[in-house]
């Protein structure tokens, strides 16, 4: 934090919200000679990207709203000097699932092997749909392959984009809904499910859409890395490790600063914060905005129109130990990766037709991921003791579903995400959960309006509204740097840095990088 003493009347730069987006942005900007001031509203720098002792008297480190990192590119880690480690699970995907009366499941190692062979034929009964699935995931591969790198380069065009990919690949993957695909290639119903679950976290959506927004998070998914990574230390250490390269870097860095509103005329803005003993304001050349474009609407004065609605809901927990699985699967390799429960394809049609009525899924589609396999350090003295951290995601629970009574629905959405595990262990998850030094259960449930309180994301929309294409529409006009770098707003010195942005969305640091690549532009312009 810097004193208010320090401030100065003009930046350069002024960057609204102290997430990892803007300590990205904030860092190039500053390694380039730029004055810099970056305003966090929040006590601790982060946003979701932040990770702390959540239970009272409990030691173990929970990231508590992102917890996996997918889309940072290496690029953005080296030329900013990251002192981060981003490490891979050991296995991708398992999914319990009960068949004829026996329990049984489908395995999917990190890097793929007879163990995956052998668990698709033991599911399925043939290797039809290994091949199915081993053909589908090289396709998609080899467009992401394609198109990842153009995200840290000024936007292509769809025609541009299309020229890159194979076109069988670009049709069935924007142009038609995913789910027509999974239909077509899979008949088992918990592979569809397993693929299909890529479009869905962060995403409200009908796999058969026509508006192709569960297409979208589904690309994105496969944009990141081959393997969704742990960050080592907690997902805070890699906003920790941005802050040391920002101020660095010379940048200033402001919290409990919470701005109120942004007012410009295209080529001076000033920026107006409150630091909770009064009233502050900079004069900046550039806003850049790491905060909602619906929340940016707001801060400019402007109308902004229906709140995005988040459904994504997550449940943190410390346990004593893994349970068992019914299964019989090794526990290690059962959470390692990404467990999914419930999320068999029918059943997450039918979860999204009971959220779409503003109902609850009665029965409740989710995944687990267990960081502390991958990354004991998050539990210090307790990983002697064989506790673990467990993080539930939950789908299709829109913020809709909870606006009646928050706190009952939240509870109702707990019990039916531990009843829908417990149908695949063999001892119940609530027996293992460990208590705080008050003897509180060390469970901690986030509903979209919590996550809204909490980190000003209208809705508790996790990508701030539905994401976009990478690219731009062919006829879309790309005439200043903001529009090439897919940052730009209706005014010309206010740009988006954050998951708004046209490639922003998950922990990626992309927002930040093409923010501040659209500023250098226009200054050496």
């Amino acid at each position: 934090m810097t004193s208010q003493e320090t401030l100065q009347d003009h930046y350069d730069v002024v960057i609204v919200g102290g997430g990892h987006n803007g300590l990205v942005a904030a860092t190039y900007l500053g390694q380039a000679g730029l004055d810099v001031l970056v305003l966090e509203r929040l006590p601790k720098l982060g946003g979701a990207a932040v990770s702390s002792k959540a239970f009272s008297g409990v030691p173990a480190r929970v990231s508590r709203y992102a917890d996996l990192v997918g889309l940072l590119p290496d690029r953005i880690v080296d030329e900013l000097g990251l002192d981060v480690e981003l490490r891979a699970r050991s296995v991708a995907a398992y999914a319990p699932v009960q068949r004829d009366g026996k329990h049984t499941g489908l395995l999917v190692e990190r890097t793929e092997g007879q163990a995956t062979a052998d668990s698709f034929r033991e599911l399925t009964g043939s290797d039809k749909e290994y091949d199915a699935w081993r053909a589908f995931r090289g396709e998609v591969r080899a467009f992401a392959d394609a198109v990842a790198p153009t995200m840290l380069e000024p936007l292509r065009t769809a025609r541009e984009v299309r020229e890159l990919v194979e076109p069988a690949t670009w049709e069935f993957l924007v142009e038609a809904p995913i789910g027509r695909e999974i239909e077509r290639r899979f008949g088992d119903d918990t592979v569809r499910g397993v693929v299909a679950a890529d479009a869905l976290v962060g995403t409200f959506a009908d796999l058969q859409d026509e508006s192709l927004v569960q297409n979208r998070a589904f690309l994105q998914h496969a944009l990141g890395s081959e393997d969704w990574k742990v960050p080592v230390g907690g997902m805070g250490a890699l906003t920790e490790s941005l802050a040391v390269a920002a101020r660095n870097a010379g940048v200033t860095v402001l919290t409990s600063a919470g701005v109120s509103g942004i007012e410009s005329d295209g080529s001076e803005a000033t920026v107006t914060w409150h630091d909770g003993e009064g009233w502050k304001s900079a004069h900046a050349d550039w806003v850049l905005a790491n905060v909602a474009p619906w929340v940016l609407q707001v801060l400019l004065g402007e109308d902004a129109g229906d709140r995005p609605e988040g459904a994504q809901f997550k449940v943190n927990m410390v346990l004593e130990r893994l349970p068992r699985l019914r299964s019989g699967v090794s526990r290690k390799n059962a959470f390692a990766g990404t467990m999914h429960v419930a999320q068999g394809y029918e059943r997450l049609q039918e979860a999204y037709a009971e959220g779409a009525l503003g109902q609850l899924p009665s029965v409740q589609p989710g995944q687990f991921h267990c960081h502390s396999l991958t990354d004991p350090s998050v539990l210090g003295p307790l990983a002697v003791q064989g506790m673990h951290t467990l993080t539930y995601v939950g789908v299709h629970t829109p913020a809709r579903a909870f606006e009646a009574d928050v706190e009952a629905q939240r509870d109702t959405a707990v019990g039916r995400a531990l009843d829908a595990v417990n149908d695949v262990l063999e001892e119940p998850i609530e027996s293992l959960i460990a208590t705080d030094k008050h003897g509180r259960p060390c469970l901690e449930a986030k509903a979209p309006q919590d996550v809204d309180e909490a980190l000003a994301m209208p809705g508790g929309h996790i990508f701030h509204g539905d994401l976009a294409w990478p690219w731009t529409p062919n006829r879309a006009r790309l005439d200043t740097p903001a529009q090439r770098w897919g940052v730009a707003t209706d005014v010309e010195n206010v740009l988006l840095c954050g998951s708004g942005a046209r490639r922003g969305g998950a922990v990626s640091g992309l927002g930040g990088h093409n923010a501040a690549q659209a500023v250098l532009e226009a200054r050496r312009a």
